[in-house]
């Protein structure tokens, strides 16, 4: 890849502005550090002495488990759609510390399982097998506990980055569902058997409050609202345009739309009540400002799910969860904006190009002219505001743009100065990244919309 000399990468450097970090992932995680630093406590505070190898590895199981069984609700809790966290976190962090965090939390639970029985072991003189089935037949909930296990062990397979690009997103969101019924099945075992909560109401009291709190949160801001907001509100699909080969526009109208809140680059789950869709809510951007009465979406046909939103009639009506996401001009500080868009990720830059003020650059990579989604639009926006929109295509090469950093700062100058939006396919983001980082645009200044689930 193409960089700049290090002399002018430093320059570059100097002339971004500097702002200091924004204080709510920190507090987030301080947050969950606490409660584990709680958790820690219990352990601390109910163990009187650990003597020889049994009690070490009984003990190191018990630690296993309050922590595993903490970051369970730690997890669940990050993808209950609370508007406080999803406006100022953002979706997509939101998403990679819960992904990160179920694989922490799958290890936590395979060495909670594995010490214990080992600590067991020791401590009665019997066999692996005699005391795994011992625990499993003659304690207490421990055969939900087992199923919960066994579906939690699942749960991580099937979101393993290899097993998740087989298949669709219709189905691992049906799949992942299981770790509610795997949490719910592994609680009760938490508490009739844990050292840390037999005889310790206010332990107990506590752990019941945690899940009751991330229970109560799941239920109200996964159900609940989406179903009051569907009654109040009353979408519709009003009308299904064609944009580009295999991209539709879907245009959605309903009442006191304002009342959603919705800003350009935010998204919605959406849930069309037609045959094969009516099961699943799936994301898609707004792809122009909202308003009073009026919604829209573009869509690329890239599954079942998507491809079928071109057969859509007029009159369907449309549950939308949302909306979601920091992918907007609040995270905008210098006057200069660069849109970096890579095919449909077009959607939520261009609601974002017609509303962002300041001085806007757009660059829109496709594979072929025709496949420019909205260009129309971008063109007319362009010359309404005076901004600058360019168009890269992979055929012809002659009209592309590599996403270097050399090129990149020929196209727009001052490049370091810019605040960047970058929506596009995992490859193209993540080249991009880099080609902005090599043209010294400081990290904190690029703000990324993922595709992946």
């Amino acid at each position: 890849m193409s960089t700049l000399s290090p002399a002018r990468r430093g320059a570059a450097r100097r002339t971004a502005p500097r702002r200091p970090p924004h204080p709510a992932p920190l507090l987030a995680l301080g947050a969950v550090w606490a409660g584990a630093a709680g958790v820690l406590a219990l352990w601390w505070t109910g163990t009187t002495s650990v003597v020889g190898p049994a009690d070490w590895l009984t003990g190191a199981g018990r630690i296993t488990g309050l922590l595993a069984g903490y970051a369970c609700a730690v997890l669940v809790a990050l993808m209950a759609r609370i508007p406080l966290l999803d406006h100022s976190l953002g979706t997509d962090r939101l998403a990679r510390w819960h992904a990160h965090g179920g694989r922490y939390t799958l290890s936590l639970v395979l060495a909670h399982t594995l010490l214990i029985i080992w600590g067991y072991t020791l401590t009665s003189h019997s066999g692996v097998v005699d005391e795994t089935t011992t625990l499993v037949l003659d304690y207490p909930d421990m055969l939900k506990a087992t199923a919960g296990f066994l579906l939690l062990v699942a749960t991580g397979i099937v979101s393993a980055r290899a097993a998740r690009r087989r298949m669709s997103y219709e189905t691992w969101h049906y799949l992942h569902f299981a770790t509610y019924l795997a949490v719910f099945l592994t609680f009760g075992h938490q508490l009739s058997n844990g050292a840390d909560f037999v005889g310790r109401r206010p332990a107990q009291l506590a752990w019941y409050a945690l899940y009751g709190t991330v229970a109560a949160l799941i239920l109200w801001y996964r159900f609940v609202v989406p179903v009051c907001r569907a009654r109040r509100h009353r979408l519709r699909v009003a009308d299904v345009r064609p944009e580009a080969p295999g991209v539709v526009s879907v245009h959605l109208t309903g009442e006191r739309l304002t009342e959603l809140g919705a800003r350009p680059g935010q998204f919605f789950r959406w849930r069309f009540l037609a045959p094969g869709l009516r099961w699943t809510a799936i994301p898609y951007s707004l792809s122009a400002p909202p308003l009073p009465h009026e919604l829209r979406i573009t869509v690329k046909a890239a599954g079942g799910h998507s491809a079928a939103m071109a057969r859509l009639r007029p009159g369907t009506r449309v549950w939308a969860e949302g909306p979601y996401g920091a992918f907007t001009a609040k995270r905008r500080s210098p006057e200069k904006v660069l849109l970096l868009a890579g095919g449909v990720g077009i959607t939520p830059l261009r609601a974002l190009f017609e509303t962002l003020p300041g001085e806007v650059t757009l660059l829109y990579r496709a594979r072929r002219p025709e496949d420019l989604a909205l260009r129309g639009e971008l063109d007319a926006i362009a010359a309404a505001r005076g901004a600058a929109v360019h168009y890269s295509v992979s055929e012809p090469a002659a009209r592309s743009t590599p996403l270097t950093a050399r090129a990149l700062s020929r196209l727009v100058p001052d490049l370091a100065a810019h605040e960047v939006y970058l929506c596009g396919p995992p490859g193209m983001a993540e080249a991009a990244r880099r080609a902005l980082r090599g043209a010294g645009v400081p990290r904190r200044q690029i703000h990324h919309e993922s595709f992946e689930f």
